[in-house]
């Protein structure tokens, strides 16, 4: 079974109204003066990298493929825009038809990207295009803050299991979305459930504080816990007193007790004195796992600790402190007149404060160095140097209206992973430092 093809409650008949009013009275103006089928080329990209970080990530390609797919003006949207006069009837008529038929290309989902990377570009009629500007920035700049912040954490972690536990920490459908994120990024499970559902991530968990607080002792509710799920089961042992519940915890279960979980203290010290007492109960397989507002430096922290695993919320769906990326989508050519073999022209926004950008339709390479590692981010719009012509990241996504790049989500994963080690090393830092390597436009 595949659950993406049962529909979900969390999902939408239309991502049409998922955009801004001024992306439908710009098409109402552009149809009305004959510019509405201008060719157009829309790239996507950051200026520059949340303060303190190496790379970025790029996250929610495959659910930007289905927003695109299910951008359509059904007859619900098309009253409504017509009820609160949003635009004529004129452009309702093209809504109604609206599909999107142009092409997609972009960075591969689990990429690495740098300040002004073109991680996704889109190719089309003005009209097509500039409809979808609001959507996919919304996808892009929440997943891409929540996988840079989930990469982040899963390198601090190195070999030892992340649990993406923050749904009762963000909007409900934000946190289906961040989940994905955060796989893509190296967390290995999720607490949530829709999320395993519609994306197939592994889900896990057991206990919480309440159901140590129901029962008369804490003896009581590890005895049921352990009737109910097995000795495998993960126990909660920070209601009361640590120490005692660990003492009671493999009393119950015995030695082969799967787990205990810690949520609250000096996480460093109790996970020694924890790992200490298991081992003199006989109980030396069992995990550690601990929780409590961790973050990828409280990870890190952490690394010379008895930890097993990490469960993270808050920290990872707020994107750790960057809930965006400031990614924009700006058109950067368009075509010299109505003619559809008319030549493109680059056009750029000129503008103080940092906000200029760069323009023509652009190509994107991750030059190596002698060692195979990255040392810059190449950005051209002329002919592709030879040099680069291997090393190119921008691949077809959507070829006329057609999404011809769908993957299983572990592709992405693995992706990232294999983009992040060919990083230099220092990628991995976590102390304040610029882009790890540069970008450079030929």
């Amino acid at each position: 079974m595949n659950p993406a093809d049962l529909g979900l409650p969390v999902d939408v008949p239309s991502t049409a109204l998922f955009t801004d009013h001024y992306e439908l009275t710009m098409l109402q103006a552009a149809l009305a003066n004959g510019t509405a089928d201008r060719r157009s080329v829309f790239e996507v990209f950051t200026r520059r990298l949340p303060e303190g970080r190496r790379y970025g990530v790029l996250a929610g390609t495959g659910r930007v493929l289905d927003a695109v797919e299910n951008f359509r003006f059904d007859a619900a949207v098309l009253d409504f825009l017509r009820e609160r006069r949003v635009v004529d009837e004129r452009t309702l008529d093209w809504l109604s038809r609206y599909r999107f038929s142009g092409d997609i290309w972009g960075y591969p989902e689990g990429e690495v990207y740098f300040p002004g990377s073109p991680v996704l570009r889109v190719e089309g009629s003005f009209a097509e295009c500039v409809l979808l500007e609001t959507v996919i920035l919304s996808i892009l700049n929440h997943d891409a803050a929540i996988a840079a912040a989930a990469s982040r954490m899963s390198s601090a972690a190195g070999d030892r299991p992340l649990i993406e536990m923050g749904a009762r920490r963000t909007h409900e459908l934000a946190a289906v979305a961040a989940s994905r994120a955060a796989y893509v990024g190296g967390f290995t499970s999720t607490s949530d459930l829709a999320a395993g559902f519609r994306y197939g991530i592994p889900t896990v968990g057991t206990s919480a504080h309440a159901f140590t607080l129901l029962h008369d002792t804490e003896r009581d509710a590890f005895t049921a816990q352990v009737a109910s799920l097995g000795t495998g089961t993960t126990l909660l042992v920070d209601t009361y007193d640590v120490a005692e519940a660990v003492r009671t915890a493999v009393e119950v279960a015995g030695p082969e007790l799967g787990a205990v979980r810690i949520d609250s203290g000096d996480l460093l010290l109790v996970a020694h004195r924890v790992r200490h007492q298991l081992d003199e109960l006989g109980a030396t397989g069992t995990r550690i796992v601990v929780t409590s507002d961790l973050d990828e430096y409280a990870i890190a922290s952490l690394a010379a600790a008895p930890v097993d695993a990490y469960g993270v919320g808050t920290q990872l769906v707020t994107g750790s402190g960057h809930p965006t990326c400031s990614m924009v989508y700006k058109l950067v050519a368009r075509a010299a007149g109505s003619d559809p073999k008319a030549p493109l022209v680059p056009v750029a926004k000129k503008s103080l404060g940092g906000k200029a950008s760069v323009g023509g339709r652009k190509w994107a390479a991750r030059r190596p160095d002698a060692e195979g590692h990255a040392e810059a981010e190449v950005i051209g719009t002329g002919p592709v140097p030879s040099a680069l012509a291997p090393h190119q990241l921008l691949v077809e996504l959507v070829k006329g209206g057609e999404v011809v790049a769908r993957e299983p989500l572990e592709a992405a994963r693995d992706r990232h992973r294999a983009a992040r080690a060919a990083l230099p090393l220092s990628a991995t830092q976590l102390s304040r430092g610029e882009a790890v390597i540069p970008t450079e436009y030929v």
